[in-house]
């Protein structure tokens, strides 16, 4: 039977989902690029730099030479069905790599050769150890000056405290980098110049020969600890074959106790079809998957299975949404259970709305194919959906489950915008309201004290980037203030407070008693809020009235005591909601009621001020290590530690506030003679200082 006509489940072990990974400027949409040129979807390289890689589809990823969007697209290699996502590797664009990550099966995680483990590698790495995605890794670049296996080897191990096992090593290194040494085959493979699509299978050099054996031997021997099996015959002195090897491999990979290397050059066109190969042999098929739980909207501590099986009711996670300029919203899906057909009617247990399916199609960048039909462990997009957003679960309206959502990090960085003329301002609202739906970690708030729009982002690229196409796509004259942090704020202490609302509310008369507890959360916790109602046998309180309750106290959070920034580390729990007896229970009422005592509880909190730190690591050249940490001491500024770097120089990781961080890409590079670079990644929110404090608070006009 055909993977392309995948009509019986065991076919599933044909298809492969995952996604390509890394820092920025490791070469994912390069090797991406690759893979597509190789297998036969594309008939031409693109490439980066001159701004027409497939997977770089937007005019402001063409220009920038960076990927800022997760791009899907599907292909066949060896009888096998690949979906794969491209991620970005800058910062700024994590949420893409957070929400591709809950969706996918497995990854190929990039590191630059001469650099090794980055900071963004580090944040995407723990991203896939939370969603326990097992991955295999390609070192890359190893035609660039500095290249070092050995060293990106231990930078696994030691940075990411994972068990990297190496199944490649490279022949030659810089310049003269002409291939890979199979370690399972005991092959080597011998790229020419041209296209890369024609290499070479050969003997080990000669010159290689003693090295190769004692490395592979130690691979063996860490490969068979994942079959006992193969353990006992290895012990015995018989050495296993290349098949039970890949086995071996496999399970401990699936089992996330390893994870193979392999290493090339991609933009050389070098060890790209042995790592698509390893994407065959090593990562999961969605019946290698573990079933996804989720719950019953109507009962939330009731666990829901949701197998992977063709036949059972229908459920799927969306997980990117899309403005299509012709046809409306475009929902990225994955498919867990089930079936999605067009024509089907399905269920949103969080808008309480059907969704009727309208049209299907596969994805490849931002060309798509119709479809009739996705079936479990396919992943696609569904054109139309009028009220479904990003984590938002789609079932059957008879077997109703809803599944974990998707986490949104938190903006740290805000410009105010606004529109030249009034006759923009309703046309800019409505651009605004597009992008943050397709990108949950940009927000849009007025501020209640100036009445001015803010735009939040996760830096200063992401918000140039959110702005410009608020100009380009949405065609909005508008003026944009400069970037200013966006700060938070969390409580010290417990509070408990009651509030009795007693008004009119639309000619109603509203009497509500609402009572609340708040708690400091843990660091980086967000808002927890819950409810500790006791169900009572007289005048019970309606789920609505009680989830509106809920909703008040979420909306309350958002304007803290201090300077008006959302509160986040705490925890808030909903103790008493009551009504006299004669007065029916109310909406509007339980919201005003939990507010009003949410704003009470967190005045006796001691209350105070967050601001973002970000983990900075700089290299520079050893001449100017010194005015370096000078001036990461002026920024308010924590060096951590200083390592040296391979070639010369030395890394300096430090911990700044972002407030101090504003233009710092200009003033490194003139502090060093334009030879330091750095990157930076969003750590936490921590306490601002007293005197600090008071300075922020004068600037914004709060004192």
């Amino acid at each position: 039977m055909s993977v392309l006509d995948p009509q019986n489940l065991s076919e599933l072990k044909f298809t492969r989902n995952f996604g390509v990974m890394a820092h920025i400027d490791a070469g994912k949409t390069t090797t991406t690029e690759r893979i597509l040129f190789y297998s036969g979807k594309n008939h031409k390289l693109g490439e980066v730099h001159d701004g027409d890689a497939t997977m770089d589809w937007m005019e402001q990823e063409q220009e920038r030479g960076i990927t800022i969007t997760a791009a899907a697209t599907t292909l066949l290699w060896k009888d096998h069905r690949l979906n794969i996502i491209d991620t970005p590797g800058h910062v700024d664009f994590t949420i893409e790599v957070e929400r591709s990550l809950r969706v996918l099966d497995g990854a190929i995680a990039v590191f630059d050769g001469v650099n090794g483990v980055e900071p963004q590698s580090e944040t995407v790495w723990r991203q896939g150890n939370k969603h326990k995605v097992p991955r295999i890794c390609f070192i890359n670049k190893m035609d660039r000056v500095g290249a070092d296996f050995v060293m990106s080897l231990n930078s696994i191990k030691e940075k990411l405290q994972a068990n990297p096992i190496p199944i490649q090593v490279p022949i030659g290194i810089e310049d003269t980098f002409t291939g890979v040494v199979d370690l399972i085959e005991n092959k080597a493979y011998i790229w020419g110049t041209g296209n890369g699509e024609n290499f070479e299978t050969t003997e080990v050099p000669a010159d290689m020969k003693n090295d190769v054996e004692r490395v592979r031997m130690e691979t063996i021997e860490k490969i068979v600890e994942y079959d006992d099996e193969l353990l006992e015959k290895y012990l015995n002195g018989e050495i296993p074959t290349a098949e039970q090897l890949r086995g071996a491999l496999r399970k401990g990979t699936l089992a996330l106790q390893c994870f193979p290397v392999l290493c090339g050059a991609a933009f050389k066109n070098k060890g790209v079809q042995p790592l698509i190969d390893a994407t065959v042999f090593y990562l999961p098929s969605p019946l290698d998957v573990k079933a996804i739980q989720g719950f019953d909207p109507q009962n939330p501590e009731k666990e829901i299975i949701c197998k992977t099986d063709f036949d059972e009711p229908a459920v799927a996670l969306a997980f990117k949404i899309a403005s299509d300029p012709f046809s409306g919203n475009l929902a990225y899906v994955r498919v867990y259970s089930g079936q999605l057909k067009v024509g089907d009617s399905l269920f949103n247990p969080r808008t309480d709305k059907k969704e009727r399916i309208q049209k299907l199609v596969k994805m490849h960048a931002n060309s798509r194919s119709e479809i009739q039909i996705l079936r479990a462990g396919d992943i696609g997009a569904v054109v139309g959906l009028k009220f479904t957003g990003t984590g938002d679960t789609l079932c059957d309206a008879k077997k109703m489950v809803v599944l974990e959502s998707i986490t949104f990090p938190e903006p740290v960085i805000a410009v105010a915008v606004e529109a030249k003329s009034s006759a923009d301002q309703e046309k800019m609202m409505a651009g605004l309201e597009k992008l943050v739906k397709e990108d949950p970690s940009a927000r849009i708030r007025i501020d209640i004290e100036t009445g001015q729009t803010l735009l939040s982002g996760m830096g200063e690229l992401h918000l140039e980037i959110l702005v410009d196409r608020l100009l380009r796509e949405h065609k909005i004259q508008a003026n944009v203030g400069k970037p200013q942090v966006s700060y938070r704020e969390t409580i010290s202490t417990a509070s408990r407070a009651s509030y009795v609302f007693d008004k009119m509310i639309g000619g109603d008369l509203q009497n509500v008693r609402a009572e609340i507890l708040i708690q400091p959360g843990a660091k980086s916790s967000g808002l927890k809020v819950e409810s500790k109602l006791i169900t009572a046998k007289t005048n019970p309180i309606p789920q609505d009235v009680q989830r509106a309750a809920l909703s008040g106290l979420r909306e309350a959070s958002e304007v803290g005591p201090i300077a008006g920034y959302s509160l986040i580390d705490m925890k808030c729990e909903l103790l008493d909601l009551s009504y006299p007896q004669d007065t029916p229970a109310n909406e509007a009422g339980a919201k005003a009621s939990v507010a009003l005592a949410f704003r009470e509880a967190v005045k006796k909190a001691q209350p105070i001020l967050l601001e973002p730190i970000m983990k900075l690591e700089v290299s520079a050249p050893d001449d100017f290590v010194g005015p370096v940490i000078s001036d990461l001491n002026s920024r308010r500024g924590k060096v951590l530690s200083m390592n040296f770097k391979a070639g010369g120089g030395q890394i300096i990781h430090a911990e700044v506030p972002l407030a101090k961080l504003f233009g710092y890409a200009t003033d490194v590079r003139s502090i060093s003679q334009g030879r330091a670079s750095f990157s930076m990644a969003f750590l936490e929110y921590s306490p601002v200082p007293a005197k600090i404090k008071d300075e922020i608070l004068t600037h914004l006009g709060r004192f």
